[in-house]
Order: structure tokens, then C-alpha cells, then sequence
């Protein structure tokens, strides 16, 4: 695996692999030491040109993990804020012998732009461009639901995972809420669906993308009408960007009471699915908003497992980008 930009042309075998890879992560995180001298001596960079909590200490943590030596690279208060161009911090990098660069930029294309354009010779993971793609985090939510739904783990999340080498054929997920801009449905869309999972997107006409018609899914417009009749295995909140929007989150929906009401995830909704069914929300979540707490921290949710599979799911990007592994197939560059 030469990069991990997207999930959009990721072949099964590739995404299957990943998965599997993963939870032979997950099961090393059981044991006492964690620590895996896999990636000794290889050097990770997280260039961070947006905020972030989960997904930077996620992938610091699964570096350390692999006893990699990681870097961490905020552009608030670097030389990217005395006006520092991508080119010339990733000729630095290059020059500081960076072996991966895990990357998060606002700029939809920027982590394609690194990896392609010739200015360091490092494998790049795309932490999330824009409102494009975020492949690990697509990855992480198809490991999390393969475990549950498939593999036999558990309202928990611990036991037997026998889902190895197994698909999602046949499941049906929800994706409820800001599609427009969620680079996570984006990336979620292409990868559950190469998987062999339905997908439906439901959200207000507002928050659907131009030319949502050509994703690979359904899209509704009513919540309650969606979770009653097509009865969703997972139902995957996602977080109202407001900062996103242009003109305030008034430009997109009424009020955020009349959203709640319309599309927001609570335990009324929940008794509606089936028994077997999960909840997942990529986080930071809007309590109140898209979710109520009592629907957040319900049995069935799986949200704070999600955080703990990012760490095994990165693990495995690192792992497959940076082991000499080249048995995904590199002309699709994932």
C-alpha cells in the first residue's frame, strides 16, 4: 500500500484486508504490553492543519503502538502561520526523513496534492480534507459494525470476533444527519457499500449534496419513515457542522429544536429498531441536537468503542503503509 487517501475505488480484498489486519491490532491491545516493535525506527509525522482531538491522538497513539517515533505538527503556531506554504512544510519534512505523514488539511484534495506532487518521497494517510474523504475513520465504523453485527462480539464489545475475512453483505445502514458536509458519509457511502452493505442517507433536503444521486445509496428525507419501514442494522449519526456553514446553521434548518424533532436520534427512535440494531456517531457529538444523551449512552450505542477500534484501525494503516507489505494493489492507491 504505497497511500490511503480514499475510500472511493478501494477494492473488497483491499478493505477486507484492512479490517482483518485490524483486529489482529485489536487483539494485541488486550495484553499487558501493548507495544509492538513493528515500525522501530521509522518516523510518523501528524500534520494538522485543522483542530482535532480523537483522530490526532488516535493515530499518535497507534504510532506509538507500532514503537514508531511520531512528530506532531500543528499549523497554529508554525511557520505556517506566518504564511508557509504545503510545498515547502513537506520539503522540510522530506528533508527531515519523514518514512509516513498523516495528514488533516480543510482543503478538500490536499492530502492527493502531498502525495502526488513529488515534494517528499514518504507514504501519506489522508486524516481528513475538507469535506472529501476520511478513509480511516470509514474504516474504523465498518470494523466497529463487522464486530458487532457479524462477528458475534456482543452488546459489550468483548468476546469472540469470528468475523474475519468476512464482508458486510446484506446488513442496511442509516446515515442521518449534515451529509453535506460529512467527508465521513462521503467516505462511509463508498466503503460500506464495496463491502456489500445498503446504504441510506437521510437528512434534510438542505444538507444533501449536488449530485448525491450519483453515490452508490438511497437518500431520504424523513427519519421516522426510514428506521419504521426499512428496519437499519446501524444507524450512523452524524455532527451538524455549524462552523461549516455559511451563513450560520439558520441558512440550513429552521431552528435546532425543529431539527432535533425532524432528524435528531433519541430513545423513542431507538425502541423503533430491531433488537440487534447499533449507534454510532463518528463524534464530537452535538448532544440534544443530533442525538439525546440518553440515546448516546444507551447499551446499544457503540460510540465510545469506535474511539478505542480508531486505534487498532490506524495501527493497521500504518502497519500495511510502512511494513514493505504490497499485496493491496498500489496502481489504485487507495
Amino acid at each position: 500500500m504505497k497511500h490511503l487517501l480514499t475510500t472511493q475505488g478501494m477494492s473488497k480484498d483491499d478493505a477486507i484486508l484492512l479490517l482483518d489486519t485490524s483486529a489482529q491490532m485489536a487483539a494485541t491491545q488486550s495484553r499487558e504490553n501493548k507495544k509492538l516493535p513493528t515500525l522501530r525506527g521509522r518516523t510518523v509525522v501528524n500534520l494538522f492543519y485543522e483542530d482535532s482531538t480523537r483522530t490526532r491522538i488516535s493515530f499518535e497513539t497507534a504510532a506509538k503502538r507500532l514503537s514508531a517515533d511520531v512528530i506532531n505538527f500543528s499549523a497554529k503556531g508554525s511557520s505556517v502561520s506566518k504564511g508557509e506554504s504545503l510545498k515547502d512544510t513537506a520539503l522540510t519534512l522530506h528533508a527531515m526523513g519523514a518514512d509516513a505523514v498523516v495528514v488533516r488539511h480543510s482543503a478538500s484534495g490536499a492530502a492527493h496534492q502531498l502525495a502526488h506532487a513529488g515534494w517528499l518521497d514518504a507514504g501519506v494517510l489522508n486524516a481528513g480534507d475538507g469535506m472529501h474523504q476520511h478513509p480511516t475513520q470509514a474504516l474504523l465504523d465498518a470494523f466497529t459494525i463487522r464486530r458487532h453485527l457479524v462477528g458475534n462480539v456482543g452488546e459489550d464489545g468483548r468476546g469472540t470476533d469470528t468475523s474475519a475475512g468476512a464482508d458486510l453483505s446484506g446488513l442496511r445502514i442509516a446515515i442521518v444527519g449534515d451529509v453535506l458536509h460529512s467527508r465521513v458519509a462521503r467516505s462511509n457511502v463508498y466503503l460500506l457499500r464495496t463491502l456489500g452493505a445498503e446504504v441510506t442517507l437521510v437528512a434534510p433536503p438542505t444538507l444533501v449534496p449536488v449530485g448525491v444521486e450519483t453515490w452508490p445509496c438511497r437518500v431520504s428525507y424523513h427519519l421516522d419513515e426510514t428506521l419504521e419501514q426499512w428496519q437499519p442494522d446501524a444507524v450512523m449519526m452524524l455532527r451538524v457542522q455549524r462552523e461549516r456553514m455559511s451563513g450560520g446553521s439558520g441558512s440550513f434548518f429552521p431552528s435546532p429544536m425543529e431539527y432535533s424533532r425532524k432528524f435528531g436520534f433519541d430513545a423513542r427512535r431507538l425502541a423503533v429498531l430491531p433488537d440487534h440494531s447499533i449507534v454510532m456517531h463518528p463524534g464530537p457529538m452535538n448532544r440534544g441536537l443530533e442525538i439525546s444523551a440518553a440515546a448516546a449512552d444507551h447499551p446499544r450505542s457503540v460510540i465510545v468503542e469506535q474511539v478505542a477500534n480508531g486505534v487498532a484501525v490506524r495501527m493497521a494503516a500504518l502497519y500495511l503503509l510502512l511494513s514493505g507489505d504490497t499485496s493491496t494493489d498500489e496502481r489504485n492507491t487507495l
